[in-house]
């Protein structure tokens, strides 16, 4: 996925704001999971952040672009996954790293899910990880 700096994503200090990775972050997260999940968990699933750990190696100004990729880190424990968001320049050097913890919620009743092989098996590699989560 690709973004492109606007005006309004930049800082006093004259790069993309902090607030604007995140949002990129969570956008790149959802583009993910729609395209990738099987309609039938996208209408019984929603997820919520938990946490996010971002790291900050470069700078973005307005009217440059950058790429984001995005995949699932091991296996999902219960409710919970892992996911990393990377953005990287024109010259591929990654300028924004992030890990976000998430957990699987119902949608019909609000709680926690524990994240079923079917949900998850479009975002893992192989078998074998996806047998670690049964």
């Amino acid at each position: 996925m690709r973004f492109r700096a606007r005006d309004a994503d930049i800082d006093e200090l004259g790069h993309v704001n902090n607030a604007v990775w995140m949002t990129w972050i969570q956008d790149a997260s959802v583009a993910h999971w729609l395209t990738a999940a099987r309609p039938q968990d996208r209408d019984r699933f929603v997820a919520v952040v938990l946490r996010h750990e971002v790291d900050y190696r470069g700078n973005v100004r307005a009217g440059d672009a950058v790429s984001a990729i995005t995949w699932v880190v091991g296996v999902p424990r219960g409710a919970r996954y892992a996911r990393c968001v990377e953005f990287h320049d024109e010259d591929g050097r990654t300028l924004v790293a992030s890990l976000t913890q998430w957990a699987l919620v119902d949608r019909e009743t609000g709680k926690l899910a524990r994240v079923p092989v079917e949900v998850a098996a479009p975002f893992l590699g192989d078998d074998t990880a996806q047998k670690e989560i049964e």
